[in-house]
């Protein structure tokens, strides 16, 4: 099987694919965030069948198989046994989220299916990956990013939780959550919207609630809550504009805004608006200056001094 349009078509010239490298220039089909604002072309990847980031995460995998024996596998059976990289992940993720109630082959029908079929998911799976590898000087390849990292594997278990709430398939949305909950220690409602581009580094203890929006290109460090303030109901929870930084154990109450561009330092209380292209500190958060880049999340530099 093949993802529609973005898999990489393997019987088609099975020479040309062997030979590929990572050396393949992402940035024409998949742009370096921290180089380009623009989108990925993914009409091109349809017309041609090629998926560059699928191409690098098979090589890497192979690679490391030979490197580490032990895992040869495990790394087949995670990524070099698919056809592509929705396949792949969804292995992962139904692997990850498995338990006695809820099986891994029931999980992989539910990504596979959401997945296979959501141009949008397609996009942002990749564009996620992109940012980890980017971003986290800690992320040592795009395979150990899709292979072992948290905050990775929460995001997109969520977009399909998300897909699934779309659907009106409430009751199974909120039961992968709990999962997601569980496992990962990360708690996104279902409901929340959040873009493309999407670093959550570490992740451990962050919390989107139901009627949060995180815009495109935006980091969130370990921590960070973005909540209401009470019982309220409606829309009641913050929105996030694009290529924000949020610091670890960032707080973040009630339905206010962080502007685009805006850096928001570590264990900050926020409880009012932050402007566009500022930098905001204490409890409660206070502006003390405007930043020079204009996406602080792409440099991801927490100790750079603000104008």
């Amino acid at each position: 099987m093949l993802s529609t349009g973005l898999s990489l078509n393997e019987r088609h010239d099975a020479g040309e694919a062997k030979n590929m490298s990572t050396d393949f220039p992402f940035e024409r089909v998949f742009p370096v965030y921290a180089m380009s604002l623009a989108k990925p072309d993914i009409d091109s990847v349809a017309k041609s069948g090629h998926d560059p980031i699928w191409v690098a995460v098979r090589d890497e995998a192979k690679l490391e198989a030979e490197k580490e024996p032990i895992l040869s596998s495990f790394l087949y059976a995670s990524i070099v046994a698919h056809d592509c990289l929705e396949q792949a992940l969804g292995f992962v993720l139904a692997n990850r989220l498995q338990n006695p109630t809820l099986l891994a082959t029931q999980l992989m029908d539910i990504f596979s299916d959401v997945m296979m079929h959501d141009r949008g998911i397609q996009r942002s799976i990749r564009l996620d990956l992109q940012a980890f590898v980017d971003r986290d000087p800690a992320c040592l390849s795009y395979s150990s990013a899709l292979l072992y990292l948290k905050g990775y594997h929460s995001l997109q278990s969520y977009r399909v939780s998300h897909a699934l709430w779309k659907q009106g398939r409430k009751v199974l949305a909120l039961a992968l959550q709990s999962r997601i909950s569980e496992v990962f220690g990360i708690d996104i409602h279902p409901a929340a919207k959040i873009g493309d581009g999407i670093l959550l580094d570490h992740g451990t203890g962050v919390v989107i609630g139901e009627t949060a929006v995180v815009g495109n290109r935006v980091s969130l460090m370990h921590g960070v809550t973005l909540g209401g303030t009470g019982k309220e109901i409606g829309d009641r929870h913050p929105k996030v504009g694009d290529g924000a930084l949020l610091g670890a154990c960032v707080t973040v109450l009630g339905n206010i805004k962080i502007g685009e561009g805006a850096m928001v330092a570590a264990s900050s209380l926020v409880l009012k608006h932050v402007p566009p292209h500022s930098m905001v500190a204490g409890t409660p958060a206070q502006v003390i200056g405007s930043m020079d880049e204009q996406d602080p999340s792409l440099t991801m530099n927490h100790g750079r001094s603000c104008a």
